[in-house]
This record gives structure tokens, sequence and C-alpha cells, in this order.
């Protein structure tokens, strides 16, 4: 299993800077996270909304050891949502943010994290938008979904994302299946133990069939995260089963990744929205892609041994 041994270079300074330094590895970064600024994805931007697709924004960067490092975090997605604001297209652009990344992990982190997210939702909803909250290791999740229903309490479209390999998310779903509700179901990226998660992608998949049906028969809106071709006829079948309308559910996937399939679905009718990432700080983003799937693994295998 190659997955977890790429989760634990993900957090490893010295493969870091191995594969930061290899003169390959920028351009085939670029297929996944293609921009460092926001002036790099606006054209991004504006391409994927002119052929039917939406977006989920993600200035990526989560190793943040100071409070000031959280600040610029803050103010790096309020720039990048005066600039949504500027191309007038509300709700088709949200933003997507780890709490890590707004100080979660520094002391007092909950009250950091929440007083530094706080004025992105709210910027986000000024202009006819949302934020989600992505799901990181199982140690944070509690504080995630505290801040989670705080925000909701003034912005109930905030949205959050479980993780069908953790044995907690058939409780989380049932209890965040209701009216108003924003959740993206997702496998799981992160390295977790066998006493917190399933180990095996079969039963992580039987998970997550579990899970989006107590989504879809339940109140909220579902986001299906994947880009499992199975998975997603699947989904396709329980929403027509629990009666949902094209626009009661929607497809998420990364920018990257099965891209022909992200046209297909939306001329298809349905919602799908493409997670894009831009920043500089790419490292830990670039290798959870590789962890989630072999041919991307491959891909960059074949780059590398071809270039050098």
């Amino acid at each position: 299993m190659l997955g977890p041994v790429i989760l634990a270079a993900s957090r490893s300074d010295r493969m870091r800077r191995l594969i930061s330094a290899a003169p390959v590895t920028k351009q085939v970064v670029d297929r996944f996270i293609p921009g460092e600024i926001v002036a790099d994805i606006v054209p991004i931007i504006e391409d994927l909304t002119a052929k039917g697709l939406e977006l989920t924004m993600d200035v990526v960067g989560e190793d943040i050891t100071t409070p000031e490092q959280a600040t610029a975090a803050r103010d790096a997605y309020l720039a990048l949502i005066d600039h949504i604001k500027d191309l007038d297209l509300g709700p088709r652009v949200e933003m997507s943010v780890k709490l890590s990344m707004f100080g979660q992990a520094l002391p007092g982190g909950h009250e950091l994290a929440l007083a530094n997210v706080r004025p992105v939702v709210e910027a986000a909803a000024a202009i006819g938008t949302t934020v989600t909250l992505d799901a990181e290791d199982h140690t944070t999740l509690d504080s995630m979904f505290a801040i989670h229903e705080e925000l909701r309490k003034d912005f109930p479209q905030t949205g959050c994302v479980i993780q069908a390999y953790l044995f907690r998310t058939e409780a989380d779903a049932r209890r965040l299946a209701e009216a108003g509700s924003r959740v993206r179901l997702v496998k799981g990226a992160y390295k977790e133990p066998a006493e917190v998660a399933y180990q095996n992608k079969h039963e992580i998949d039987k998970a997550y069939v579990r899970i989006l049906k107590t989504l879809m028969e339940g109140e909220g809106y579902p986001m299906i995260g994947s880009h499992d071709p199975r998975l997603i006829s699947i989904a396709q079948e329980l929403a027509r089963t629990a009666g949902r309308k094209l626009d009661e559910y929607e497809f998420q996937m990364l920018y990257g990744i099965r891209g022909d399939e992200h046209l297909r679905l939306a001329a298809e009718g349905h919602r799908m929205r493409v997670y894009t990432a831009y920043g500089t700080d790419w490292y830990g983003y670039f290798m959870r892609r590789l962890a989630e799937k072999p041919a991307n693994l491959r891909f960059f295998v074949r780059s590398m041994l071809s270039r050098g």
C-alpha cells in the first residue's frame, strides 16, 4: 500500500526539500495547482465557469506556526473574495478552508481559528457565496464541527466536510443531514490509525455508500466528493431513489483530475463543482493527491523519469 507511505512523506521536511528541488516538480504540480497568486487563477475561474462548471477555491497552506501566519491566511482569502466579487459570479464560486491554516493548532487555536474564519464567511456571504470547512485529521474534527455549528447560527449556508473512512462519520452524517445543511462527503486523505478509521478500500467504499444514502435521504444538501465512476453512478441512483432534483445535490472533483467527466456531468444537467487550489505552500496538498489515486503517482513518476 503506497498511500500511507506517501501520506507519511507529506509530513517529512526532508522529502519536502527533495521533491521541491526536483526540476520536473513544478511542471507536474501545475496539473493540480494551476497558480500561486490570485491573478494566476482568475483566467481559470473564467474558463471553467464559462463551460458551465462551478468552483470551490482553496488557498493552500496548513503548516501554520504563528498567529501572524494565520492572519495572513485570513487576508489571502479576503483578497480572493474581492476578486470573485469583481467577476460577479456569486454562488458559482465558493471557498474551501482548512482551519489549521487559520491557527487551529496553535495555543488557544479553537478561538483563534473561529476569529480568523468568521470574517471570511461574512465576506463570502456579502457577495452571495459561502464557505465550506474542510476536514483534516481526526484529532481536529471536534473543534471543526463546533466552529461549523457556531458559524451556522449567523450563516446557515456554511458547509463542512465528512470523511467516509472514519468510524465516527456515520453518526456525524445523521446529525448533519438536516434542513439547510451543506455536507461534502469524501473518502478521506489523511493517515489515520486503525483504531479510528477503516484501512481497507472495500470497507471505505461501503461506508461511503452508507453515509451517502443517509445524506440523500436527509433534508440537507449533499456534495459528492469523488472521482470514482462506480460511486458517481451509485450517487445518481441514490438521488433518484430519494426523489432529489438535479439542483438538490452536486458533484465535486479536483482540478486536474478527470476533466472530461466534469464536463460530462455538467452537460447532463448536474451541478459540478471543481475544487481548485492555488498558492505557494503546495507540498502537503500535492502529496495527498498522489496518495489518493495510484494513477496520479504513476503520472508523477513517469514525468520525473522522462525528464531525468
